[in-house]
């Protein structure tokens, strides 16, 4: 990245946990809290929309959301993968101590990000109701498919300022803030969701609406703070000056996180062509039962992303030692986590999918906890998966990230075209565990025979 003029004292005006001396595991807890919070507060925007459908409208729209939400996570989940791919290059410089090329990453942030997420939001109103059609979304549901899915996919612009101001943010230290803008930011979508469906009576848009209202409450928040707070982090005019080599660095990480999103998201795309095709029932039992699946993996995405944030200082610090250490210890929270998670589910699965459904449909709720019992042991190896593939990412690998959700999206293609068929719902839920196992065993292998994690790099 340059000469580094090296500025420790930006790091002691920032953080809040130093991940660059000392303990290793307690700072890595301590800055993990708010992110689960934060990602807590993230997914009720969508849960808030299930519970709220589910009891206004019906399960007719609660099998509409059903049928696109691989879709939003495809089209979002690019967006976001850029947007952290953008946020591990800030992240480097801060455990550089380079104030300069910091303030140069923010601003290529900026304009990468706008003309990436700018194209996406212009190929997404071209594409969506081909796409509907193609993933064989039944008839009944269409309609209000596309019309929620429409209105999100419209401001992709708001959800990725979000996270690239809160990436920022961790990128330098600061998890706590970004949860406190997402709480207010979510009760403004509690109130807004009732607002819009139960007394404007606005549908599906109307949850889509709030939704974005509520997202651009938080954006406004993460910016005033941002400019009075953390002023040193905000680029000035001479650093939007183009550096080719800081541009071409940034975009090749921002899109190898965002393809390896695109990929994962493509697989459950192919999948829920699969799903659409056993009936709105299933849809609405896979529906509910993800909601709580994606409940259940936050305390592993917390983790996940505060490897991504302790890695990419560490390395831009030259301290190998201490991200193998980081490692070992994400790996045991990995495992006592799927402990617990397991126990939970096994206990009250039933209760959980009759709540987030609002159904008394027997094959919606048998069908739901199934799913739920069966994968709720397998988190430990998706947990292990993801925190080595953020690692992966976050000492500069690109290609090998990507491999593994090339290995995912073939496996899902070929579960949807051969085995759902034959074996309908339940190849669906054995099939990410199955693939999940192939996955680890690549991200092992080229995390711990890196040159630089076995300091000889």
């Amino acid at each position: 990245m340059g000469e580094l003029s090296k500025a420790p004292n930006i790091r002691k005006i920032t953080a809040k946990q130093d991940f660059l001396n000392g303990p290793i595991f307690m700072p890595m807890l301590r800055f993990a809290i708010p992110v689960f919070f934060s990602i807590l507060f993230q997914q009720l925007y969508n849960t808030v929309d299930t519970l709220i459908v589910g009891r206004t409208l019906g399960e007719t729209a609660l099998a509409a959301i059903g049928a696109v939400v691989p879709i939003y996570d495809l089209l979002i989940g690019f967006a976001l993968g850029f947007g952290n791919g953008l946020a591990i290059v800030t992240a480097r410089c801060y455990g550089a101590g380079d104030e300069k090329m910091l303030k140069k990453s923010v601003a290529a942030s900026v304009v990468i990000g706008v003309a990436v997420v700018a194209a996406l939001t212009i190929w997404s109103q071209i594409i969506m109701i081909p796409l509907l059609r193609i993933l064989h979304t039944p008839s009944e549901v269409i309609g209000e498919a596309y019309g929620y899915i429409s209105v999100i996919t419209r401001f992709t612009l708001v959800m990725f300022a979000y996270n690239l101001c809160a990436g920022m943010l961790r990128a330098v230290g600061n998890s706590l803030m970004p949860l406190v803008f997402l709480i207010i930011s979510s009760l403004a979508n509690i109130l807004l969701d009732y607002v819009f469906i139960a007394i404007l009576h606005r549908g599906l848009k109307g949850a889509a609406e709030a939704t974005v209202i509520a997202q651009s409450i938080s954006v406004c928040l993460c910016l005033v703070y941002i400019a009075r707070a953390v002023p040193m982090i905000i680029p000035k005019k001479e650093h939007f000056n183009a550096d080719m080599r800081l541009y071409r660095e940034m975009t090749a990480q921002g899109l190898s996180m965002g393809f390896m999103n695109c990929f994962v998201s493509a697989g459950s795309v192919i999948l829920q062509s699969g799903i659409n095709g056993l009936g709105y029932l299933i849809i609405a039992a896979h529906t509910s039962a993800r909601r709580i699946y994606q409940f259940c993996m936050i305390p592993s995405i917390a983790m996940m992303q505060t490897v991504n944030t302790f890695v990419s200082q560490n390395y831009g610090a030259r301290k190998p030692e201490r991200i193998r250490r980081s490692m070992k210890y994400s790996y045991l929270y990995t495992a006592a986590l799927t402990v617990i998670i397991t126990v939970l589910v096994w206990s009250f699965a039933p209760y959980m999918i009759r709540w987030i459904s609002g159904s008394d449909e027997t094959k919606v709720l048998e069908n739901g906890m199934l799913y739920l019992r069966i994968v709720s042991p397998c988190y430990v190896i998706l947990g292990l998966l993801n925190n080595t593939r953020t690692a992966l990412q976050s000492i500069g690998e690109k290609i090998l990230p990507v491999l593994s959700s090339v290995i995912e999206l073939f496996g899902k293609i070929i579960f949807t075209a051969v085995l759902v068929p034959r074996f309908h719902y339940i190849a669906v839920i054995v099939c990410e565990p199955v693939i999940w196992c192939l996955m680890v065993a690549e991200l092992f292998a080229a995390f711990w025979l890196n040159p630089f994690i076995r300091g000889k790099g």
